[in-house]
């Protein structure tokens, strides 16, 4: 992933260096789970333990020549190791040590994810409980519906990141495994308590294999990701339809010496929100390469291992970017209560319509003959001006009658839409 969209601690479990020194540990563990056995002297395996390193350049000059990255690496590490350096690899295929130190890898990444998210989490209660009562018009479809507030967005936000938490938490899970099983997962020339051993050091779990693990657990740790992100993807989306023009309810951030536009002077875009959104494409489009990836021909062809060395890294990168992204926004976004009053204002009070349709209903009416009534005269506020929704009802005096001063009182108070707020945030975890 290019450096523009990554952060150092993410982007360093990643790297080839740090790769080949997983590699190496992994090795030199199996060599002391064999020793523990006495499979081999526990003489070398002290050694290899002591000697055991590599040098990177070394390795890639290898792999020029053999074509195979864990050969390559191989010899590099028996270089620096002596005779000892035999039992390096003793049983073992290539994908116990790839597979392990993926697990490993996306293990760490996992728990840099969860804690990005516990970020947006912290981010979304202060602002929640900042703006608790701040009344909002909601929208469905992008049209006025009925008031909510923003403390209640910044609630729901919560609530969605704890269940991203509790996705993660399980995909880590799911992924976390290892292997230490031979070339087709049957342990023909290794003890299963070498593998135990590695994997206990690891804090990995050992799982039943082929030559691989199986691929649906990396597919279910892609689409958790995808998940996540899409759940960012959306709640930037709100941010950018409040920041436009025409709602102006919330903006983002902006820097002093921040520029918005190389040609408009005036411009402030919701850059960060729309950022969110592009990247979260990419890591939806790494799902499908994930589910692809499970159907491999038997006990493993390697069609998988060019997607996963791509699509991995990427993802766990990416979406540790978005989280640090939409922290950011969450915690800064300003609001701007004026003109959340004066959009909920703007509709001429047709937030009251279901309000005064079920005050009909309850005073006898049928119930399409009160929904006609009621649309008649919402559509003739919004449509001709003049009189605003709650006036137009109280002028019509059979309408005015059949509610009664006190049912068109409750019809059109606004406060009454936020009067369950409590319940709505303590169901959110706040």
């Amino acid at each position: 992933m290019i450096p523009r969209y990554s952060r150092p601690a993410m982007a360093g479990i990643w790297t080839e260096e740090a790769k080949l020194r997983r590699w190496l540990e992994i090795e030199v563990l199996a060599c002391e789970g064999m020793a523990r056995k006495k499979v081999i002297p526990a003489k070398d395996a002290r050694t290899i333990r002591k000697r055991a390193k590599f040098h990177l350049r070394q390795v890639q000059k290898n792999e020029a020549r053999t074509r195979h990255d864990v050969l390559a690496f191989l010899e590099e590490v028996a270089s620096h190791v002596g005779p000892a350096g035999r039992w390096i690899h003793q049983g073992l295929t290539s994908s116990d040590i790839l597979d392990t130190t993926l697990a490993w890898q996306l293990r760490d990444a996992a728990d840099l994810l969860i804690e990005g998210v516990r970020k947006v989490k912290v981010a979304a209660a202060k602002r929640a409980r900042e703006h608790r009562g701040l009344m909002v018009i909601g929208r469905t479809h992008g049209i006025h519906a009925e008031p909510t507030s923003h403390g209640i967005r910044m609630a729901l936000l919560h609530d969605e990141f704890r269940r991203a938490e509790e996705r993660l938490r399980a995909a880590k899970g799911e992924v976390a495994v290892g292997k230490i099983s031979g070339a087709v997962g049957t342990y023909a020339h290794l003890d299963p308590a070498i593998e135990a051993y590695v994997c206990g050091k690891l804090g990995l779990k050992p799982g039943a294999a082929t030559q691989v693990v199986p691929r649906d657990r990396h597919a279910a740790f892609a689409l958790a990701l995808s998940l996540v992100a899409a759940s960012a993807e959306r709640w930037a989306t709100e941010f950018r339809h409040l920041q436009r023009t025409e709602v102006g309810e919330v903006e983002e951030s902006f820097a002093k010496g921040q520029k918005g536009s190389s040609a408009m002077p005036h411009k402030r875009n919701p850059i960060h929100a729309e950022r969110i959104c592009g990247l979260a494409r990419i890591v939806r489009g790494h799902a499908l390469a994930a589910l692809e990836n499970v159907a491999l021909w038997h006990e493993r062809d390697i069609s998988h291992s060019s997607a996963e060395r791509v699509l991995f890294p990427d993802a766990t990168i990416l979406l540790d970017f978005i989280l640090g992204e939409l922290e950011s926004l969450v915690a800064g976004h300003q609001v701007f209560p004026r003109r959340m009053l004066a959009n909920l204002r703007s509709s001429q009070g047709l937030w009251a319509s279901q309000g005064a349709l079920l005050a009909l209903t309850r005073a006898g009416w049928e119930r399409r003959k009160a929904y006609e009534s009621i649309q008649r005269h919402a559509m003739d506020a919004w449509q001709r001006g003049g009189a605003d929704f709650p006036t137009r009802l109280q002028l019509d005096p059979e309408l005015s009658r059949k509610i009664g001063s006190k049912g068109l009182r409750e019809a059109v108070d606004a406060k009454r839409h936020l009067r369950h707020e409590a319940l709505i945030y303590k169901r959110c975890g706040l």
